[in-house]
């Protein structure tokens, strides 16, 4: 027998698709183009009932049967959708790929997608922490192993794409996303998350960046709001993240995101999915649709009166995939085509793309096969929940301890208050399973084990003696419980108060898509509860499980310590409780700065001249605790701080370095942050911006030198033309513990010609670790056993059915 020869896996991949496209009919090509929502644990009949707005309207009505008869390009949540047993999901999801590759012509599967934000989401799989947390953590080699295990858990289980990372950068806190975000600087965004990028992509599943682009812009940080971020910022803040995850993460899809930006909406925008990221940055892969972002093209946007409309438009810009089910792509993306309204090559050029994508992954191939690779799937495996444990770790951020209240002695008193201290979904993000999904099934037990707060400390503490004492559930407007929580206040050494968010999706939580706040007051009257536990005199501990920053300047200096954790995951009741008794060393750093009030929103620390304090305004901006802030139970000196000359090129280097020394007692670690100040440019920019760090592990007394090398390239900006230059003038380079504590500053200036920069930029810093006693050759590049990207620590890296699928990704 011949073998066709797209089926030959000796010719490239493009000969095969290219033979391939030859041989398909117009019906048979767009089926490439949508996914359709099934759940595996039905075979995929029935349609997922929706739970959030405009689901219902936005699913167009099909026979399953005779609609996998022209292919599939994409099976939406399989595992996602409704709690199913992991290998029983598994198996009927291949019975479901099975019937999809025999009921075609071609039998080509279709490719499976999940949701994967703070771990696979699905039952019985391991609740990471949420990527708020990744950020806290300044560790990316770290990160990049947690995806590597997501991505091994998703392809065990037959998926082939994973909705993940989000690289929004943070502009307003009361986003209710922010949970979701890594942080609020460009520069640590794009370094955390194109190490996950790496993670993912280095286990066979295709990362999928999101959202591209402006969608934390929001104005006034509601869900799905118009953008009127200026050229500048879009550019300098908006961007970076996805073109380095891209360029040094090798993600092969993208996310088209909801929002609107000066009037055009990212899913119709060609300057943006096809100018920028195909013709400039040079994409290959696949850009597919927010879960019913090209419905809401006619629906929301207007810009398209009919589906076929939207549909033609969003082909037009780009996006060559619509999720999560067919709408638009479907029977009205043919009829237009029949009748001349879109040009069939629109398809074509999606078509190929999609094709291109699923030859990489085996799928054109005669020997493809769909059943499980392990004949038991374990999604929450004792290595899972070991890195679980340590991500959650390094992410608790100690935000004060003055008078050394922590750690707690073990035999203490400790009352423990507050709604989020006996709650296991207080762990949780609103795209982990069980917040997720769960609630819409409350028969159904959570599948893992997530111990609280307070059965951690009690484990934690075996001697202590704990009390309890709710106080107020997390929204209440009743203060009837605080009665009960004074008293035990009263009655211990210590009150560890521990407050916060409960995740949800469209206003069901308070964090969490959908569930956007109008200002930074903890949720509820749990400031009134806190104010009431500071009442009693006992030193109180506070303790947030959050999923954004929460303005803390009512209580300063009236708090014993202040813990933050971003939604630790399933392990974050053990990471926080080893953080309360000293059994874990904190070291997570801010990855968005606390605010000192409630009100005064936006503001994250890139901030030109005018956004700081000032005589002009009696509102002062300036946040409680830094971003990059944290504090340790050890002491660092940062010392024989070394730069080379004070002149360069502007296609120059230069590099600087200091020793670490942990001059405490006990083993910690220290976050070595370098930031950029640019006194005099030829448009505004931020007072300080994070353009290198450094995560240094040191046991007592040990230490470490570092030295970064910076480029000029990392000094770059959008001009006023829009072209990315870098400026001769004068450059003072920061090293700091935060964006507020500046330790060592050099002074460099840039010698020679305005320098415009293209594509190929350096994105990343460069960094060496090395022992103190060996010698720094300041004029060549770091060459030590350790040399690594600034965000690296020893390796080269940057440094369905159902009743609750969501109507967004």
């Amino acid at each position: 027998m011949t073998t066709a020869p797209w089926r030959d896996p000796a010719l490239p991949a493009a000969a095969r698709v290219d033979d391939l496209l030859s041989r398909m009919t117009l019906e048979e090509k767009t089926a490439q183009l949508y996914g359709v929502w099934v759940g595996a644990a039905t075979d995929g009949a029935a349609r997922a009932e929706g739970v959030a707005p405009h689901q219902h309207d936005m699913t167009a009505d099909y026979d399953w049967a005779e609609l996998i008869t022209q292919g599939l390009g994409q099976l939406t949540r399989s595992f996602g959708t409704a709690p199913v047993d992991p290998a029983l999901g598994a198996q009927a999801l291949a019975r479901a790929q099975r019937r999809i590759a025999a009921a075609g012509r071609f039998g080509i599967p279709a490719v499976a997608h999940e949701e994967c934000l703070a771990g696979f989401t699905a039952w019985r799989a391991t609740a990471y922490p949420v990527p708020l947390a990744w950020g806290a953590t300044f560790d990316p080699p770290l990160i990049e192993e947690m995806a590597r295990r997501i991505g091994e858990d998703l392809r065990s289980a037959g998926v082939h794409q994973g909705l993940a990372p989000v690289l929004d950068v943070v502009r307003d806190p009361r986003w209710g996303r922010v949970e979701e975000t890594i942080g609020e600087d460009p520069y640590l965004t794009g370094t955390i998350g194109t190490a996950y990028v790496r993670g993912l992509e280095s286990a066979g599943v295709i990362a999928t960046l999101k959202h591209f682009a402006g969608y934390a812009s929001s104005a006034g940080a509601r869900n799905l709001a118009p953008v009127r971020a200026g050229v500048r910022e879009f550019a300098d803040i908006t961007l970076p993240p996805f073109e380095m995850a891209l360029r040094e993460g090798g993600a092969r899809s993208v996310m088209a995101a909801y929002n609107e930006t000066d009037g055009v909406p990212a899913s119709a925008d060609r300057a943006l999915l096809t100018e920028l990221l195909r013709e400039q940055w040079d994409f290959t892969g696949t850009v597919v649709a927010d879960y019913f972002g090209i419905g809401f093209l006619q629906t929301l946007h207007r810009v398209a009166g009919t589906p076929a409309q939207a549909a033609h438009v969003a082909l037009a810009a780009g996006i060559d995939v619509e999720l999560p089910t067919l709408k638009c792509y479907g029977k009205p993306l043919v009829e237009a085509v029949r009748a001349g309204e879109v040009p069939e090559e629109l398809v074509d050029r999606a078509a190929r793309r999609v094709l291109l994508q699923k030859c990489e992954l085996g799928l054109l191939d005669e020997d493809w096969t769909p059943e499980p690779r392990v004949s038991h799937l374990d999604l929450d495996s004792p290595a899972n929940r070991a890195l679980a444990r340590r991500v959650a770790e390094e992410s608790v951020v100690l935000l004060d301890n003055p008078d050394g209240v922590l750690p707690l002695p073990p035999d203490a008193r400790v009352a423990v208050v507050g709604p989020r201290a006996a709650d296991a979904l207080a762990m949780l993000g609103c795209y982990s399973f069980p917040s997720h999904v769960l609630t819409h099934h409350p028969e159904v037990p959570m599948g893992i084990e997530i111990p609280t707060v307070l059965e951690s400390l009690r484990a934690e503490l075996p001697d202590a003696k704990v009390t309890f004492a709710e106080g107020c559930g997390v929204s209440d407007r009743d203060p009837t419980g605080f009665e009960d929580a004074v008293a035990r206040a009263s009655e211990a050494d210590l009150c560890l108060a521990v407050l916060g968010d409960r995740a949800g999706l469209f206003g069901r939580g308070t964090s969490g898509e959908g569930c956007d706040a109008t200002d930074l007051r903890l949720p509820g009257v749990q400031a009134e509860l806190l104010d009431a536990l500071v009442a009693t005199g006992v030193p109180v501990v506070l303790v947030l499980l959050t999923g954004r920053p929460y303005a803390l300047g009512r209580w300063e200096g009236r708090l014993g310590a202040v813990v933050q954790a971003f939604f630790p995951g399933e392990e974050g009741g053990p990471a926080v409780a080893g953080v309360l008794s000293g059994r874990v060393n904190p070291s997570g750093r801010l990855p968005v700065s606390v605010p000192r009030e409630p009100g005064g929103q936006p503001w994250t620390y890139l901030q030109p001249p005018l956004g700081l304090a000032g005589e002009v305004s009696n509102l002062d901006p300036t946040p409680l605790y830094a971003f990059g802030h944290g504090r340790s139970y050890t002491s660092f000196a940062w010392e024989d701080f070394q730069g080379t000359a004070s002149q360069i090129p502007t296609d120059g280097t230069y590099d600087l370095s200091l020793t670490v020394r942990n001059t405490g007692e006990r083993a910690g670690a220290e976050v070595v942050q370098l930031y950029l100040h640019d006194p005099v440019a030829s448009v505004t920019r931020p007072d300080v911006r994070l353009i290198g760090y450094q995560r240094v592990e040191l046991g007592a007394g040990e230490a470490r030198r570092v030295t970064f090398r910076f480029h000029t390239d990392l000094s770059s900006f959008t001009d006023r033309s829009g072209r990315r230059v870098v400026e001769p003038g004068v450059l003072e380079l920061r090293l700091g513990a935060s964006s507020a504590d500046v330790r060592h500053t050099a002074r460099v200036t840039l010698t020679g010609a305005i320098r415009e920069l293209g594509s190929d930029r350096r994105l990343l810093c460069e960094v060496g670790v090395s022992a103190p006693a060996l010698p720094v050759d300041q004029d060549s590049s770091p060459t030590d056993s350790n040399r690594h990207r600034c965000t690296a620590r020893a390796t080269n890296s940057a440094s369905g059915s159902g009743s609750s699928g969501s109507s967004a990704s």
